[in-house]
Order: structure tokens, then sequence, then C-alpha cells
């Protein structure tokens, strides 16, 4: 049995840290993940009502992956250098930043639908906006599902300068 007591004093903040990293990228893939298959044409109340509960929690998921991953450059992991100085990191930050402003759009859409919502009435979804909103989900799982290559290749130390 493994004592807590046994465990180096640094070790579990930063495993702390890379744990809720880590977590929340599969909160907010799994979120991407189920807006794209629940989104449709003139969606029933409670399918309404689920794309904006989904996005909600992939917006607080990705605001704790920024978080986590501020924190492990800066404090808990590698030594910023590690990171700042590899082109993979910017390639990956960049990544997570143009899915970030593409779902600007659909969080928009489904704010707007929580207004009719509340009124019990539901939202005007036509199929072009269905379609449209897929499409962007389509390409942020994409984008989502290359961070973690970036990240892989980043910690094998691909796009180092060379010593």
């Amino acid at each position: 049995m493994i004592s807590l007591a046994a465990i180096p004093a640094d070790v579990l903040p930063r495993a702390g840290v890379a744990y809720v990293h880590y977590l929340s990228f599969m909160v907010c893939f799994g979120a991407l993940v189920l807006e794209r298959r629940l989104i449709k044409p003139d969606p029933n109340k409670q399918e309404a009502t689920l794309m904006v509960i989904t996005d909600v929690v992939y917006g607080l998921a990705a605001l704790a992956l920024l978080v986590s991953g501020i924190m492990r450059v800066l404090y808990f992991g590698q030594g910023s250098s590690f990171y700042t100085e590899n082109p993979l990191f910017w390639w990956k930050v960049g990544t997570y930043l143009a899915v970030g402003g593409l779902s600007l759009y659909p969080t928009i859409t489904y704010i707007l639908w929580a207004l009719p919502l509340r009124k019990g009435e539901l939202p005007k979804v036509s199929t072009q906006l269905a379609n449209r909103l897929a499409w962007i989900l389509n390409i942020e799982l994409a984008g989502f599902a290359a961070i973690p290559l970036l990240a892989t290749l980043m910690a094998r130390g691909v796009g180092l300068p060379s010593a």
C-alpha cells in the first residue's frame, strides 16, 4: 500500500493540476461530441435545453482547461521555457484559441435559445442553421482532436531548439 506520506510534497499538486487539465480536456471533447449528436432542425424542448446545458458544461471545462494549462506552464510543468520556446506549444495554444473562437457562434446561438425556452417556447432552428452549427462543431472536434497529438509530440521534445 502506498502511503501519502511517502509521496514527495511537490508530486500531488503537480499531479492534481495535470489531472484537472486532462479531465477538463475530456469533458470539453465529450460535450462537443454530445452537441454534435444533438444538433438538428427544430429540436424539442428537452433537446434544446440539453444543448444549452451541454454548452455551459463545455464552457466551464474549457475555462478549467485554460487555467490548468496556464498553471502547468507557470508552476507545475516542465518550466515555462520548455513550452514557450517550442513552436508546437504555440500551435497547440493557437488551435485551442481557434476552437474557442469558433465556439462563440454556437454559444451565442444557444444563449438565444435559452430566451424562448424560459418562456416555454421552442427555439426556431432551420435546417440551414442546424447544418451550419454541425459544420462548426465538426471543425471544433477536429481541432480538439489535434491538440493531444501536438501535446504528445511536444512532451517528447519535438520542436525544441537543439542544444
